[in-house]
């Protein structure tokens, strides 16, 4: 049975990785049918755009000169630097933007908007991330295990003693309760909140990012903060660091 068992296991294995791979390629199938089409259109207009821009000023503006400050621009754009509007009042490096920073490192979330300029900076933020990933995952574990019992085990003991349910319905429902809290608390409220302070962010949008922060992916491609109003930024980037932590610690 032994023998049997061993000769077993490796074609489970080699399905399951099988089963994986298909996945993978059903999800890359499934994003270029999706955004190809988009990125060659907008790739179209920025070019019908950039031709008459250049037509329209062609006097005045040579095309070499355009492309060095277009290089200028994007290098500047990929540090978490705009050119658009007044540059000065956004800065990225501030003590509450820092403090966001460093929040989404040690969350793992890592949305690539700010990025240390400097070689100390990056010297510092990788010693930085070696100990401050071990002390999020620890004190993240020992929350989870403070509060495990308040909000797990005694619940499903509670619906069993004192209503009668079952053990087995009693988790049941209690797990549902939980995805449902979960999908308010750290979803749908954080969405409505984004949906309401970002300028230009759908409801659609706003679901998008928080379910992106949740699961530490951090694409980076909706950033809050950068559509508030100026008095208010700082402070929101603070309460953004600490709903990254909230999430963190409410996986």
């Amino acid at each position: 049975m032994g023998g049997l068992h061993q000769h077993i296991w490796p074609w489970r294995y080699w399905l399951l990785l099988g089963s994986y791979g298909l996945f993978l390629l059903l999800g890359t199938a499934v994003f270029v049918g999706v955004e190809a089409p988009q990125e060659a259109g907008l790739r179209e207009a920025l070019r019908g755009a950039r031709a008459g821009f250049v037509r329209q000023h062609q006097s005045c503006l040579s095309e070499p000169g355009l492309e060095r400050l277009l290089e200028r621009v994007l290098d500047a754009d990929s540090y978490g630097i705009s050119a658009l509007g007044n540059v000065s009042d956004d800065e990225n490096w501030d003590f509450s933007s820092a403090l966001f920073f460093a929040a989404s490192v040690l969350t793992t979330t890592g949305y690539g908007h700010t990025v240390p300029l400097s070689d100390g900076g990056k010297v510092f933020c990788i010693f930085y991330t070696l100990l401050g990933l071990p002390a999020t995952l620890l004190l993240a574990t020992c929350l989870l295990q403070r509060l495990m019992g308040l909000l797990s085990h005694r619940p499903v003991q509670y619906l069993h003693t004192h209503w009668g349910i079952s053990s087995g319905h009693a988790a049941l429902g209690h797990a549902a309760a939980m995805g449902l809290g979960v999908l308010g608390l750290f979803i749908l409220l954080p969405a409505l909140c984004f949906w309401a302070l970002e300028n230009g962010w759908t409801f659609l949008e706003s679901v998008y990012f928080c379910f992106i922060s949740l699961s530490t992916i951090g694409l980076g491609d909706y950033v809050p903060g950068r559509g508030s109003p100026s008095s208010l930024r700082h402070l929101y980037k603070i309460i953004g660091g600490a709903v990254l932590q909230g999430a963190e610690w409410g996986q």
